[in-house]
């Protein structure tokens, strides 16, 4: 009997047995069966035939095919909803031809910044070329046929990219492609510069467009690094640098750095830098109509050699002013001018009591063109003046500063109530001439409010005091604004007895790892401090900046143990950078701060590998210790 017993409990093992390894093949199967899903692309899903792309989804999608039609585009922005439904007619014309897709770029960043999205929509093409995708941006009409015309044009298996129309200037062609030029604008570029790589489709979409007027305007690149002697001949100290030159004459470039910005200046720069007025009404109808400053020359006639060196000021500061001539005595007896005399003019609107309405320069066979642009500059400026997005750097770039904001209209409903408050600023500054005092309309500088906290300000007039170091103080918000509120926020202003308003991010808990971690409040101590330091300022949306992030972080784990320098970073977008020697106009900007000299930054431009910016830094210290 027990016998029987065991055999039967051996059976019953065995089934146990063979029931568990079964079902542990089923797992093995099952989970087989889920790595093959988890690995296996899926297609994207579609919303009324347009393709829904993501970073995760994006490169798997776009692999095996020859052209995609992507857009670019924020849940929030308005041209997005209104191009939607087109955009979905142009999906149902090119299905079976041409996948069309969309993109989230808010979602999707790592996206937005491969493709160096900065605005909503923005529409782009990309075509294999060579075995890589191409991204060809498409500016045309947002309309149904004109998309679907460009995007069947580059489906053309024979389709070639044009040639490129931006001219390659090396030392053996320069100055004879330049000097031959009445108009050239020349790019000074690195291979290696981010900047440069940003610039180059639009610096080529714009040459594109220029080449084809009834007067070609030229566009032409140079490599500094291969060409060095043509970079210090120009005084080029970063990447990318832009030159306009006028028969061999170099002109700083002042327009904008994306395809229209490049055509309109060019445009521009390309009609004559002054225009004559040869009847007293027209000069009276120029100078009351005027919002800025005009500048009117007087000469004997074209022959005048005085002429000349005006318009070549003229042809410099022409974005800045508005520069007329005449020939005509009755325009310059009605002007208060002679043959040889310039006349600054200012606005009507801000003339005042306390100043003058303009201002004389009497021209000689030695005036030289930078004698000019000083005398300008000096003058541009009146007691109380309108501070704008446009003239805020180069007309009110000068510190201390006092800037009134408030709803500043001069159309005629509203300019009695702006000079109203005018006036009053006008009482202090009279008072005060080392400053420079200005009026802004405040929903042109929301930022600049935000940044010290008067955003939600619940007073009609707001002020802010900019000093040396462009520290911002806020003057707190008053019901009763007038001159003598005014006079005191300045006074205690220039007593010192005002504290900086510092927009900062807060500490971070811990700033041990290889790069510190610096923000508003720390500024000081971190970057102004005794060692020297490598600092990084960034935008966390920035493409560039994710790039170099890992190498910056290398970077410092390879000087970690060097108690001579530090390695760090500093989001710009979220704190203010206390002292006016550190400026990120663009990102990432690097600026090498060295021991006893911190109000010298010099700003790094060299390459941004690891291996180019660990050699900048050890020369760095390698000179330091020459210097000791």
């Amino acid at each position: 009997m027990y016998r029987w017993k065991n055999i039967l409990l051996l059976i019953s093992l065995g089934l146990l047995l063979t029931a568990n390894l079964s079902k542990a093949d089923e797992e093995e199967n099952d989970d087989s069966d889920d790595e093959e899903e988890e690995t296996a692309p899926t297609e994207p899903e579609q919303e009324n035939g347009v393709y829904v792309l993501t970073d995760d989804n994006f490169d798997s999608f776009i692999e095996d095919k020859e052209v995609v039609l992507l857009e670019f585009y924020a849940p929030w922005c308005g041209h997005c909803k209104t191009f939607a439904p087109t955009y979905e007619k142009i999906a149902q014309a090119l299905e079976g031809k041409v996948a069309v897709a969309k993109i989230d770029a808010t979602a999707s960043k790592d996206l937005g910044g491969r493709y160096e999205v900065t605005g909503y929509p923005t529409v782009k093409i990309l075509k294999k070329v060579d075995g890589e995708h191409k991204a060809i941006t498409y500016d045309g009409a947002r309309s149904e046929d004109a998309v679907v015309q460009k995007v069947m044009e580059l489906s053309d298996p024979d389709w070639k990219p044009p040639p490129e129309a931006v001219l390659t200037l090396t030392t053996e062609n320069f100055d004879e492609t330049v000097n031959n030029a009445d108009i050239i604008l020349v790019e000074f570029y690195a291979p290696w510069c981010g900047h440069c790589k940003k610039l180059a489709p639009e610096y080529e979409a714009a040459a594109q467009e220029l080449k084809n007027r009834d007067t070609p305007l030229p566009l032409a690149k140079v490599d500094a690094t291969a060409e060095p002697t043509l970079g210090t001949r120009f005084d080029v100290s970063g990447y990318p640098t832009l030159k306009l030159f006028r028969r061999g004459r170099a002109y700083e470039y002042g327009g904008g750095r994306d395809k229209t910005g490049i055509v309109n200046y060019m445009l521009e720069q390309s009609k004559p830098p002054s225009t004559s007025v040869e009847t007293v009404k027209a000069v009276r109808n120029v100078l009351h109509h005027s919002s800025d400053v005009t500048i009117i020359g007087c000469f004997n006639g074209d022959k005048d050699d005085n002429l000349e060196v005006y318009q070549d000021s003229g042809n410099s500061l022409r974005s800045e002013y508005t520069f007329h001539h005449t020939f005509n005595k009755d325009v310059m007896n009605d002007v208060g001018c002679s043959e040889g005399e310039i006349v600054l003019f200012h606005p009507e609107r801000f003339h005042s009591k306390y100043e003058k309405k303009s201002y004389k320069f009497s021209l000689s066979k030695s005036t030289t063109k930078a004698e000019l642009e000083t005398y300008f500059s000096s003058h541009s400026v009146p007691l109380v003046g309108q501070r704008t997005r446009d003239n805020k750097d180069k007309r009110y770039g000068k510190r201390p500063l006092v800037v009134v904001y408030y709803g500043v209209d001069f159309s005629f409903d509203y300019r009695v109530a702006t000079q109203v408050w005018r006036s009053k600023v006008l009482e202090v500054a009279n008072q005060f001439k080392k400053i420079t005092f200005a009026i802004a309309n405040e929903e042109d500088f929301q930022e600049e409010l935000k940044r010290v906290g008067l955003e939600d300000s619940p007073e009609e007039i707001n002020v802010i005091a900019y000093d040396e170091e462009d520290r911002k103080y806020p003057m707190e918000p008053n019901d009763e604004f007038d001159a003598e509120v005014l006079q005191e926020f300045v006074e205690e202003f220039l007593a010192g007895k005002l504290k900086p308003k510092i927009k900062s991010a807060p500490k971070p808990k811990k700033n041990s790892g290889p790069v510190k971690v610096v923000v508003g409040d720390t500024f000081n101590e971190l970057v102004m401090g005794k060692k020297n330091i490598l600092i990084e300022f960034y935008a966390p949306w920035c493409g560039h900046c994710k790039k170099l992030e890992p190498v910056f972080k290398k970077l410092g784990k390879k000087l970690k143990g060097n108690d001579k320098v530090v390695i760090a970073k500093m989001d710009a977008t979220a704190n203010d950078i206390p002292h006016s020697a550190y400026k990120a106009e663009g990102f990432p900007t690097l600026y090498w701060a060295p021991e006893g000299t911190k109000d010298k930054p010099v700003k790094y431009d060299g390459g941004r590998e690891l291996d180019d910016l660990l050699k900048f830094v050890n020369e760095k210290l390698s000179s330091s210790k020459d210097e000791l």
